[in-house]
């Protein structure tokens, strides 16, 4: 028996400990420590091995996602220690473990592989069809089980902005707050109708840069929100490939009980990149608003859960390079993915713009001559234009790309700027590209060639959840 320190280190009223060593029938009581508001502590003896445990705080089944975790093919996840003896007996990793109401999986104590970073894994020749197929099992069984709950934080701030606000005063707070989409309050109806997007002031630059009647710069102290919302559908009709639909569609919303699998499915097939998370009271008469829940959320929550099973799911470990995800420009010779189209410094920013709206992109990768990366332009980037009301001094077609970033750098904050052209390789896993994704500030990565810098592809969150979710 080897005497063992637990450590619950997040604080509450009332800590337990149980696991694969009580039979997860006994609850052992945390003690607080001493000059600690928020570390407890208990001491057990174990065998050597591999023990699965768990915390019980203030009611709630909780797990340190500082150590080690493994995630059974129901979903529940269980931190798991490994206790030394002098010498490593294989043996144990075989005995069996009792079973519990908790689910626990006893398939991990056959994979120790994927708990140590020093075991070499031997390449795998190819991808097996079974690998994916069983990968996207074990994801629909865990994003089926937990729910939207799950992407609240602890604490923070969610903004909405009324309907009757006019839209030059929305994108001037926008800009201020960084945010690329709002939702919509309409407070006549008491609901949530819509959400304002990044999108939406590059139409509307597009159409002052038009100069349409239908809207002036001097106009656009006055317009308001609603009164955009109308404006766009008449473009859209007028337009002889309208961007989406022109019939006004009702807000794509989820509620806290809906499934993480059904939210990730509602932002990919409705092209959307948030989605807010809307609690309604039983009659419909308020709705609350509480978070807006986006893909690297829900990446996020599922590197969580996969972090330590790369030896039980092979399909973390291939190479992006050799997946049929992301758009890649055509000298990569791919023969699944979208093409990549590229723009250089001196391209207009007119052309950038319409790029992204009529191919239904987020971002253009901005070359050289050589084709290497210098930098990426966004759809949010077109946010920057509000710091001291640019957008009403230039002209796209007169303005150039390498102009347009330089008015993006002055207005992004430094700390998010080092993250807006984030690169990786071919040869980079699965794995690791979704661990970068799943930091909100990273919304995709170009891949490029080693050396050259040489744009190859971009790979964003939707075509990852695209080949999660197929």
């Amino acid at each position: 028996m080897v005497l063992t320190i637990f450590e619950w280190p997040y604080g509450g009223q009332h800590v337990f400990l149980t696991g694969s060593f009580t039979r997860w029938t006994e609850h052992i009581r945390m003690t607080l420590m001493e000059n600690s508001g928020t570390v407890f502590q208990a001491i057990w003896d174990l065998t050597p091995g591999y023990h699965q445990y768990k915390f019980l705080v203030d009611g709630v089944w909780r797990f340190n996602e500082q150590e080690p975790c493994v995630t059974d093919e129901y979903g529940a996840v269980n931190n798991i220690i490994f206790v030394k003896e002098l010498e490593f007996a294989p043996s144990i990793l075989h005995n069996e473990a009792p079973k519990s109401g908790m689910d626990v999986d006893n398939g991990i104590f056959q994979h120790p592989a994927s708990l140590s970073g020093g075991m070499h894994q031997e390449p795998v020749s190819q991808i097996l069809d079974g690998d994916i197929d069983a990968f996207r099992r074990h994801l629909s069984i865990l994003l089926s089980r937990y729910t939207t709950y799950e992407l609240l934080p602890m604490s923070g701030k969610v903004v909405a902005l009324d309907l009757i606000l006019p839209v030059k005063q929305a994108f001037h707070i926008m800009y201020e707050q960084g945010l690329s989409v709002v939702p919509i309050w309409d407070d006549c109806n008491r609901q949530f109708c819509g959400m304002l997007t990044a999108s939406d002031f590059i139409l509307i630059l597009t159409e002052l840069h038009n100069n349409v009647t239908m809207l002036t710069n001097e106009e656009l102290e006055m317009h308001s929100i609603s009164a955009w919302k109308e404006g766009k559908l008449q473009i859209r009709r007028a337009s002889d490939v309208p961007v989406q639909s022109p019939i006004r569609r009702p807000l794509v919303q989820a509620g806290p009980h809906e499934s993480l699998q059904d939210v990730a499915l509602k932002i990919i097939r409705n092209k959307i990149s948030v989605i807010p998370i809307i609690h309604s009271s039983q009659d419909g008469s308020s709705s609350q608003l509480l978070h807006l829940a986006c893909l690297s959320g829900i990446l996020k929550y599922i590197c969580r859960h996969l972090r330590y099973s790369r030896g039980v799911l092979p399909l973390l470990q291939k190479p992006i390079g050799r997946l049929p995800l992301g758009a890649w420009v055509s000298e990569a010779g791919r023969a699944n993915g979208c093409q990549l189209t590229t723009l250089q410094l001196d391209s207009p920013l007119s052309a950038a713009l319409n790029l992204l709206i009529e191919a239904q992109i987020s971002s253009i990768p901005v070359v050289d001559e050589k084709g290497s990366l210098i930098d990426v332009y966004t759809r949010s980037d077109i946010t920057s234009l509000a710091n001291n009301s640019v957008y009403a001094h230039i002209r796209l077609d007169q303005t150039s790309l390498r102009e347009a970033l330089e008015l993006v750098y002055k207005a992004t904050d430094a700390t998010y700027a080092h993250k807006r052209c984030q690169t990786c390789l071919r040869s980079d896993s699965l794995h690791d590209v979704m661990e970068r994704l799943s930091d909100p500030a990273v919304r995709r990565l170009i891949v490029i060639e080693a050396g050259s810098k040489r744009v190859e592809g971009i790979i964003s969150l939707r075509d990852v959840f695209n080949f999660l979710l197929n």
